[in-house]
Parts: structure tokens; C-alpha cells; sequence
């Protein structure tokens, strides 16, 4: 066990490095942030802030002699600097782990060695593999294998012959070609697993995005007990055969024939499980912290149904000025919990802030998480 009073290092400046530096610290832990922005939301409430490239090898050192071990915030961290911190302090989760989740041909792979199913894809490195391509994969989404989030890294392809023109607008990286599937909702599951080894899952979340990005999750999701047990089971699965250490989400289709396919993973806590901060035990946030200190984990029961609305920059813009959203008028709504990430400029598709808004019930926390939409002028969680 690391005591508390010592240092704890986090990779990255963002909303998840603010909300685990507030969770560590909440612990008795000082916290270090590696991250070379000098705004970032992690580094305004971290009690130090190493300005650097994340490959800088200065910083890094200097990173590893300060703290006990060290986590991360974001996937696209390089893999060879979690080697680097290794060799000096602990580090998790370990390199070779985020490496797979940093792939998506090697994370679909990866899956079903796991003896879980994926939607039908091709994976393309050359222009060989293109011309490969089964016909009948589309239509289809070509997906670049690496750096893509929020939707970004993606385009629906119809036919074959559209192909050539969107993986040259990806710019000839590396890709998978997904089947585009009917999908019924998607489903997201935060597994937490420490040194121990043994893993625990929180709630099976249910999540809408729009424009490639999460607007809302509902927690507990609308899906059959059947289908909940099997992703988390799914989940849990994954982060065993990983020898994974720290906080995992795994994300799933729920197809209308009741299928569950996994459609990828992150190895870090994620956005559809900022609402176990308000509505759960321990937070995903807590058990990163805990993981990293060799601390037990929490336990992650839900305490009250729960509804997580993102709060994006969008909100902040009308009629071509900047203002601040009625924030008022969602602090006026029983149950509603803000959340907003200190970041001082807001911006079109920008992560801001979120709400959780708790209830009695999950139709409770829905027609709240209505209020507070409309409240705001979002489009309303279904």
C-alpha cells in the first residue's frame, strides 16, 4: 500500500485527470500531472504540474523519482513512455495492455481470442487489403486502427466503389472496415480490477451519442437481466485475459436480435461511468486511485437510478456569441449534480462539463434529466 501523503503521477491534463486528482486527493494523496498544456483542467487542481511532452524524457524522469506510481488519462498515451515510468515506478495499466486497446485490429483480435463476438470486419494496411474487401461487409464504416474517438476517424461507406475515396480521406492509414449492423442501443460496462486480480463491474450503462459523440447514459440500462449479467461477465472476461490492472471500460452493440458484439474498449475511466461519482459507492474515479495506491477496491453498487447528460461547448454559443448556458436553472432541479472541467474556453464539440441527475426511479431520473435538457435547449435523452 502507498501511503496517503505521497504522490501519485497521472498522464494528461483532461477532465478525467481532474477527477481523479479530486478523488486521490480526497484519499490523502498528492497528486503530479504530466501534461503540456498550460491550462489544463487536471493541472488547476493537481498539487504540481510537470509542463512537457508526453515523451520527454526529462519529465518522465522527473515524473517517476516523485511518485509511487502512475496512471493515465487518455489511451493515445505513447506506449513507450509507460515502459519508460516503468522501469522506475509503478505504472498502470501496464504499456502492453493499453497498446491493444490503442488498435482496433488488434483490440477485435484480441476480443474474440477472448471467445467474444465482434461485428464482421476487414482489417487494411495496403491497398492489397482494400482490394480485398468482401462486398458483402458493406454497407460499412472504414475506421482508422488508431487515434479515433468521438466519432472522429470514421466514415460510412456504401458501396465497394466508394471505398479507395474514404480510406484516401483517412489518409491511407491503417484501417478496419466494419459491417454496419442493426443496432438496437449501445451499451457500455466499467470494469475494475487491482493487483488482487479480481475484478468488479459496475452497472451496465446505456448510451446515446450524437454526432459521434456520448450525449447520455442511463444507468441502469433498459436491456433484459440476461443481457446485463453477459456484458458484464464479457467485460470482466477481457480484463482477466488482459492481466489488466486498473479501471477498463468495455463498450458493446445490442443488436434487435438480442445479440451482444463488443465494439471496443478503453483503458481508462470513461465517459459513460461520470455518473458513478454522484450515484454509485465508489466512484470509477476513486477506484483508479485506489488501484494505483494498492488499496482495496470500492464497491461499486449503484445507489440510486441515474441519468449522465454532457454538457458540450455548443451550449455555450448563441446567435454567434459566447454566453454561459442557464446553469441556474439546472442547479433549480431536485437531484440534478453538476459537474463542469474548468476549461476556459469553450469551443464547438468540447467536453465542458456533464450533469447526473438522480431519482427514485429510472422513469424518476429520465424526466428529470428532461427538465434539465430542456432547461438548457438539449435534445432530450429517449
Amino acid at each position: 500500500m502507498i501511503e496517503p501523503g505521497e504522490w501519485l503521477g497521472v498522464l494528461g491534463g483532461g477532465q478525467l485527470g481532474r477527477m481523479f486528482c479530486m478523488a486521490a486527493q480526497t484519499l490523502g494523496y498528492r497528486v503530479c500531472v504530466l501534461d503540456p498544456a498550460a491550462d489544463s483542467p487536471a493541472g488547476a487542481v493537481a498539487e504540481r504540474q510537470i509542463r512537457a511532452d508526453y515523451t520527454d524524457e526529462g519529465a518522465l524522469a522527473q515524473l517517476a523519482v516523485l511518485c509511487r506510481a502512475v496512471t493515465t488519462e487518455f489511451e493515445n498515451v505513447p506506449a513507450q513512455s509507460l515502459e519508460r515510468l516503468a522501469r522506475d515506478c509503478t505504472v498502470s495499466p501496464r504499456a502492453g495492455a493499453v497498446a491493444i486497446a490503442q488498435d482496433r485490429r488488434l483490440e477485435k483480435r484480441f476480443a474474440q481470442d477472448c471467445g467474444l463476438p465482434v461485428a464482421p470486419y476487414h482489417a487494411i494496411a495496403d491497398a492489397a487489403d482494400l482490394a480485398a474487401v468482401d462486398a458483402t461487409l458493406l454497407p460499412g464504416v472504414l475506421k482508422s486502427a488508431r487515434l479515433g474517438y468521438d466519432g472522429k476517424g470514421q466514415i460510412r461507406v456504401e458501396r465497394k466503389d466508394g471505398l479507395l475515396r474514404a480510406w484516401e480521406d483517412l489518409g491511407r492509414v491503417p484501417s478496419v472496415l466494419e459491417q454496419w449492423l442493426p443496432i438496437a442501443c449501445e451499451v457500455s460496462v466499467i470494469v475494475c480490477r487491482g493487483r488482487s486480480g479480481r475484478p468488479v463491474t459496475y452497472p451496465v450503462g446505456e448510451n446515446q451519442h450524437r454526432g459521434g459523440i456520448l450525449a447520455a447514459t442511463i444507468v441502469p440500462a433498459r436491456i433484459d437481466a440476461q443481457l446485463a449479467l453477459q456484458a458484464r461477465s464479457a467485460a470482466a472476461t477481457m480484463a482477466e485475459r488482459l492481466d489488466y490492472v486498473g479501471v477498463l471500460c468495455v463498450e458493446f452493440f445490442v443488436l434487435h436480435d438480442g445479440r451482444l458484439l463488443v465494439n471496443e474498449m478503453a483503458p481508462r475511466p470513461h465517459n459513460s461511468g461520470h455518473y458513478t461519482i454522484n450515484a454509485c459507492a465508489s466512484s470509477q474515479f476513486e477506484q483508479q486511485a485506489r488501484i494505483l495506491a494498492d488499496l482495496p477496491l470500492g464497491e461499486p453498487r449503484q445507489l440510486a437510478p441515474a441519468v449522465m447528460l454532457n454538457l458540450l461547448g455548443d451550449l455555450w454559443f448563441e446567435g454567434g456569441r459566447v454566453r454561459l448556458p442557464r446553469l441556474d436553472q439546472v442547479a433549480a432541479i431536485d437531484g440534478a449534480c453538476l459537474h463542469l472541467y474548468g476549461k476556459r474556453e469553450a469551443r464547438r464539440g468540447r467536453k465542458m462539463g456533464h450533469v447526473t441527475v438522480l431519482g427514485a426511479s429510472p422513469q424518476d431520473a429520465l424526466q428529470r434529466a428532461r427538465q434539465v435538457s430542456a432547461a438548457l435547449g438539449l435534445e432530450p435523452a429517449r
